[in-house]
């Protein structure tokens, strides 16, 4: 049965090209093109594709894998011209990517991603496969001595972004510090800070850092806290 696929790229010519050459495989159904975000989710419940390919050329590409995936828990996102290295492909895959194509793959490859992640499996390298093991064996590290009654949101649970700040705070920087070390604006890192606080379920800078430093590898310990920010 083809696999009922929409396509979410900025440049038209592209998306339509690529629905064009889809549509000539009788593996693939491409049931809906969209511009934006805000059609991608249109698309998402009107014609409920089980596959959405997004091209990565997009701003806030990542960003925009995190709202689909959350949109659909059974949406098989596959990031398309993805630099095949593991700080590129890592990050996909923390989004909430099911699987990801190459810059320099072919059509068949394409489709064979997306039939790969539509059956739960992943097309990839040995090299990349050896760096999600080597992510998923850090993870399993950090849940190491975690006592009954705490709360799953641990730094696990955090988005990468949301680590980054973790890792800042550790570091003892204020919100002013952390907006120009990741080039975001002020109101965004205030933002960051407040969903990482939520997320670990703890009150202040100083329980936030007291969780970076148990949880987060090679992490120091004692350093103070910022006041304001």
């Amino acid at each position: 049965m083809a696999i009922r696929t929409a396509i979410l790229g900025e440049v038209r010519l592209f998306r339509d090209g690529l629905a064009s050459l889809l549509r000539g495989s009788p593996a693939v159904d491409v049931v809906a093109t969209a511009a934006t975000l805000a059609e991608a989710l249109q698309v998402i419940e009107r014609d409920q594709p089980e596959a959405l390919l997004l091209d990565m050329a997009m701003p806030n590409a990542l960003e925009q894998i995190r709202a689909l995936a959350g949109a659909s828990r059974d949406l098989k996102i596959v990031a398309l011209g993805v630099p095949e290295t593991a700080t590129d492909v890592m990050p996909c895959a923390e989004a909430g990517a099911a699987g990801y194509v190459p810059r320099d793959a072919s059509v068949d490859d394409l489709i064979g991603a997306l039939q790969a992640a539509a059956r739960g499996e992943l097309r990839c390298s040995v090299r990349i496969a050896a760096a999600l093991l080597r992510r998923v064996a850090e993870l399993a590290r950090t849940r190491t001595g975690m006592r009954p009654g705490t709360r799953a949101t641990a730094p696990t649970a955090l988005t990468a972004r949301e680590l980054d700040v973790l890792r800042l705070l550790e570091a003892g920087r204020t919100n002013k510090d952390i907006a120009r070390e990741l080039g975001i604006e002020l109101a965004t890192a205030k933002n960051h800070v407040h969903n990482v606080l939520e997320k670990l379920g703890v009150r202040g800078r100083a329980q936030a850092i007291a969780v970076a430093s148990r949880w987060l590898p090679g992490a120091p310990s004692g350093l103070g806290v910022p006041v304001g920010g």
